[in-house]
């Protein structure tokens, strides 16, 4: 079954069917009571008998008034709290949204606080939306095997969200019974038994919600549990709340990232720029035993590949050195493209690996095409400028030496 997000109306929570029949009923049972009253009195002359006993029916209905009204009053105030738990959730996500290490990391936290805020919530996942294919894949999951999940080939045209909506994908939907949602699955009979073995345990319920960034479906947040109609009303616009939230804290996160990229990394290599590598350096751990050493690499001949393939040609050697670079030393040293066609290296020793590691580094290139390169190596003992301009001589020496 759907149910209409009603946060556009402002209606946060509605009262539910036993409340209504409770409000509808009790002020006709007084007003019967008070029918027969009436009639008693008119056969009973015993005014203050009669007196009493309508006081105390008006006493019972006011309770009874009173009664709704506070519990009407104490579930809004949790609605309250739940709504600030939410607010401080995704407040707490956008402040430290640049901490996280890449995007899927960024989810798995979201996914974890909507299904700590939610009540019935005892797993979920978080489905990204490939937007020109309308694949599905599954980024995060909580209480369920996602390795498991990660098996299917699924498009969004499958998803219940979709279905549901009627390809809209506009609004929170629920499933109470999922063995009849199902029931009438496009899905092939072992990606659905792939879905009822990846949870902890069996979901019978489900409530998925899409975020939108951009005006474009980035992804469907699902939060599962093992019970039969676990979400009420209130939690489906609360997660409503939650994904309009989540949608721009991760708009946020990405155009934090974006900006990080674009501040500290080279946009054709993919490496550190040179403003970052001198940060970097700058906090360059030195170890006497094995020594520290500078690194400045120039490409022989990329004028040459400009001049004659064009700068297509040229982008892409600086390419395959890069490649070579982060292959090499990129998750152990310090790697930067330093400028046009230069690039740089902090490195640890010993000096005799360094040099198998640049040898090594050579051939490779030498096998792919004709790109070449000159190199400087020396000893650093934390004086920046001394060290460079040992190293860029060093350098064109042996560019030099080539000639």
């Amino acid at each position: 079954m759907s149910i209409k997000d009603s946060l556009k109306k402002k209606k946060i929570d509605a009262l539910d069917l036993k409340t209504h029949l409770a409000l509808l009923g009790v002020p006709l049972l007084l007003l019967f009571i008070c029918w027969i009253i009436f009639f008693s009195i008119s056969a009973n002359q015993n005014s203050v008998a009669n007196l009493l006993l309508i006081s105390i029916i008006y006493l019972l209905g006011y309770s009874l008034n009173y009664y709704f009204h506070q519990g009407r009053l104490s579930r809004l105030w949790e609605h309250l709290l739940q709504v600030v738990h939410v607010n401080e959730t995704t407040f707490e996500l956008v402040n430290i949204a640049n901490q996280y290490q890449d995007e899927t990391a960024f989810l798995n936290a979201l996914l974890n606080k909507a299904v700590s805020c939610i009540d019935g919530a005892e797993m979920g996942t978080i489905i990204r939306v490939e937007h020109d294919t309308g694949s599905l894949s599954f980024e995060s999951a909580v209480g369920i095997d996602i390795n498991k999940l990660r098996q299917l080939n699924i498009h969004l045209e499958q998803s219940f969200e979709y279905r549901i909506t009627k390809g809209k994908c506009d609004r929170v939907v629920v499933i109470d019974d999922m063995e009849a949602i199902n029931a009438h699955s496009s899905l092939s009979a072992s990606d659905q038994d792939v879905l009822l073995e990846a949870p902890s345990i069996p979901i019978r319920s489900t409530l998925s919600s899409p975020i939108h960034i951009d005006g474009k479906l980035y992804a469907m947040l699902n939060l599962d549990s093992g019970k039969v109609k676990a979400f009420s009303h209130y939690d489906r616009n609360l997660v409503a709340i939650l994904t309009h939230e989540a949608a721009n804290a991760i708009s946020l996160y990405q155009k934090t990232h974006k900006i990080n990229m674009l501040a500290n990394f080279d946009s054709l290599t993919g490496l550190y720029n040179r403003q970052r590598f001198e940060a970097l350096a700058k906090e360059w751990t030195l170890k006497p035993h094995f020594g520290s050493y500078l690194v400045l690499i120039d490409i022989d001949n990329l004028k040459t590949i400009n001049d004659h393939h064009g700068h297509q040609a040229g982008d892409a050697a600086l390419q395959k050195v890069s490649r070579l670079l982060k292959a090499q030393w990129h998750q152990k040293q310090l790697v930067a493209r330093y400028g046009g066609d230069e690039f740089i290296a902090l490195c640890h020793g010993p000096l005799e690996r360094i040099e198998s590691e640049i040898i090594a580094i050579e051939t490779d290139l030498s096998e792919q095409g004709a790109v070449s390169f000159s190199y400087g190596i020396e000893q650093y003992n934390g004086q920046w400028n001394k060290t460079l301009k040992a190293a860029d001589e060093a350098m064109y020496r042996n560019k030099r030496g080539k000639k």
